[in-house]
């Protein structure tokens, strides 16, 4: 009879410990309670910076004109020498941000675009082609060219992702890398970002909560952002030999068992004694 409330009290434990798991691997575990209202997606924050490479398209009623300010990959050979902040994109050309923060766009000469938005430099080019009357309604469209982040750790594919759009989300970084296996720690998936200075900040997010993941500042990535999912400690005991044994419900209930035999041979030889 001890026994048997011993192998009991073991697979309670296991059941136990399969809930207390569960709990560890869901998401956003408190949407449910979660209050619609009060919640309020932080605004996108991609600024240009050194280094990153961009496309611009002028388009306006005059064709020589559109011409001009879209300048083909083959022309931005002057006099024999490469202009470094230019390269070509499918026949479009790209400008790279140079280390003062500027570009050098076609009759406009230098323009200082670092730390603005995208929708930034196209309203400032567009205010800049009509204060000057060189276009009366032009259309201008700014396209990101090389920004990309990381993500790494317990994904099914860690690697280097292009951000195409201002509202690139860390929900869509990990569904873009197949999601975080079993393994990865959910309560603390960690974001690395650089500041204008230079400086790494870290954030960590919790995404078993929903506050935790729509409240935090790196819902929506930048450029060069990393994306680190912490492995739990079952997966790093698993750099160790037999790392994982003492964890295993089978270990428990083994041991559980030899206990209760131990236990009832030595009644049953102490009664005979007796």
């Amino acid at each position: 009879m001890k026994n048997h409330k011993l192998l009991l009290l073991a697979f309670a434990c296991f059941l136990f410990a399969s809930c207390a798991t569960n709990k560890k691997i869901s998401y956003f575990q408190d949407a449910i309670n979660a209050d619609s209202a009060r919640i309020a997606l932080p605004s996108p924050d991609i600024r240009f910076r050194t280094e990153d490479k961009l496309s611009i398209i002028v388009n306006c009623n005059d064709p020589d004109l559109t011409a001009l300010f879209n300048l083909p990959y083959v022309n931005r050979y002057v006099g024999g020498e490469v202009n470094n902040n230019m390269t070509g994109s499918r026949g479009v050309l790209c400008y790279i941000v140079d280390q003062n923060g500027n570009i050098d766009f076609p009759v406009l000469g230098t323009i200082h675009i670092a730390g603005m938005t995208r929708n930034e430099v196209v309203n400032y080019i567009k205010n800049e082609l009509i204060s000057r009357n060189l276009a009366n309604d032009p259309i201008v469209t700014v396209d990101y060219a090389n920004l990309q982040y990381t993500i790494f750790g317990e994904v099914r594919s860690p690697g280097r992702y292009n951000i195409n759009s201002d509202r690139t989300t860390l929900l869509e970084a990990i569904s873009r890398a197949g999601d975080m296996t079993i393994n990865g720690k959910r309560q603390n998936v960690m974001v690395l970002r650089s500041d204008s200075l230079g400086n790494v900040l870290t954030y960590t997010v919790n995404m078993t909560s929903i506050d935790s993941v729509i409240n935090s500042p790196v819902y929506y990535l930048c450029q060069n952002d990393m994306v680190y999912v912490e492995p739990t400690r079952k997966r790093a005991r698993e750099s160790t030999a037999n790392g994982n044994v003492f964890s295993s419900p089978s270990f428990w209930i083994s041991t559980a068992s030899a206990i209760a035999t131990l236990i009832s041979t030595i009644l049953l030889i102490r009664n005979r004694v007796q």
